[in-house]
């Protein structure tokens, strides 16, 4: 590993990745962000950097990609899991369920919705997200319009509310703050870039399972093979038959497994494997946070109109898997059993509740403690 003060600066790594593209390695890719994380870069340098990377196909790589995310992570702020009467081995198994985005289809918060029923059934959940960036409604969006106060959520916090309620959101920005000289320069191009794969591959938890949704089929092996190459395992790498990042309600699912040996299985499901009938994807769109947020409810506490059936069994099936992969579950069917189990017996917006008063309780403590100085 070069020293920092080995590392070159963005002006050079880009003149590397215009003249030479056939010698640019995922180490040059890699030292063009740290320089960038350093704020050391324009925005001119930054814009040409991601353009240029885009144009290399960079994104099809499965080494670059795990370069980034690497580099990416070694800039975060990692919370540790530990808690004064636990250590992280006693912490046991810590999942995630999450999609790239910019799939185009909008569907409603399927996998924030998951990451509840999930820690609500047992498994402890460290949901890495952000708002909207392709969607109507992003999964910071939806969870703070139910009260949740995420901004407050420091690495110092997450093992506690972990602890205490098997659910702690991440909030990207909050998590990795050296990536907030990109996000002007992303946000002007008005294209996808490399960096919108890596949020999924970034969770500064580390976590041990996870389900991963991609935008288009292609990007699914590439994808894995950058998880087995950050040395995840127990990982699954889904899209949807329609170019869907999440485990699909309407039809086949396409999945990359990583196993625990590093073999990675491909292999198709379908909603009758969850025991669940089959569903339009327009039928499970998304719309705006108020109207999300809505459904959410009726989903939470038992008052589901028809319109929300295909929702709920899109969240079945999504949970399902994320307890199949986990272990909490030995079928598919099963782990939708228990996700539908969960999901009827109130204790998901019981969850949603205290986890949301115990983010409002920090807010109040950061405020106090202003105050006094």
């Amino acid at each position: 590993m070069e020293s920092t003060n080995n590392k070159k600066h963005l002006r050079e790594i880009l003149k590397h990745l215009i003249l030479e593209p056939e010698g640019f390695t995922p180490e040059h890719a890699a030292n063009g962000l740290h320089s960038i994380m350093r704020g050391e870069a324009s925005d001119a340098q930054m814009g040409g950097f991601l353009t240029a990377l885009k144009l290399r196909g960079v994104d099809k790589e499965s080494k670059m990609i795990a370069a980034l995310a690497r580099e990416m992570l070694n800039n975060a702020l990692i919370p540790h899991l530990e808690t004064d009467n636990k250590n992280r081995e006693q912490f046991g198994i810590v999942a995630d369920i999450v999609g790239t985005g910019g799939d185009g289809w909008n569907t409603f918060n399927i996998s924030t919705t998951s990451s509840l029923v999930a820690a609500a059934a047992g498994l402890q959940v460290a949901k890495h997200g952000s708002r909207a960036s392709s969607s109507n409604c992003g999964s910071a969006d939806l969870l703070e319009s139910l009260g949740c106060d995420l901004g407050t959520v420091s690495p110092s916090d997450v093992a506690e509310l972990l602890s205490k309620h098997r659910f702690c959101f991440l909030f990207s920005s909050t998590f990795h703050p050296s990536m907030r000289y990109l996000a002007k320069t992303r946000r002007e191009l008005g294209f996808p870039t490399p960096f919108n794969v890596l949020g999924p591959l970034t969770n500064p938890v580390l976590p041990n399972r996870a389900v991963i949704g991609v935008h288009s089929k292609p990007l699914g092996p590439v994808m894995a093979e950058a998880l087995k190459i950050l040395g995840r395992r127990n990982y699954a790498v889904v899209c949807g038959d329609e170019n869907l990042d999440e485990i699909s309600i309407a039809g086949p699912t396409h999945v990359w497994h990583i196993q625990e040996n590093g073999d990675i299985t491909n292999y198709t499901i379908h909603p009758s494997d969850f025991g669940v009938p089959a569903h339009p994807l327009s039928d499970a769109a998304g719309s705006s946070p108020e109207e999300n947020k809505a459904t959410l409810i009726r989903l939470l506490s038992n008052s589901l109109e028809a319109k929300d059936e295909p929702i709920r069994d899109f969240v079945l099936v999504n949970t399902g898997f994320l307890l199949y992969i986990s272990g909490m579950a030995l079928s598919m069917k099963e782990g939708a059993t228990i996700a539908r189990d969960t999901l009827e017996s109130g204790k998901v917006q019981t969850l949603l509740y205290d986890f949301a008063k115990s983010t409002q309780e920090l807010r109040a403590q950061e405020s106090e403690k202003n105050s006094l100085h």
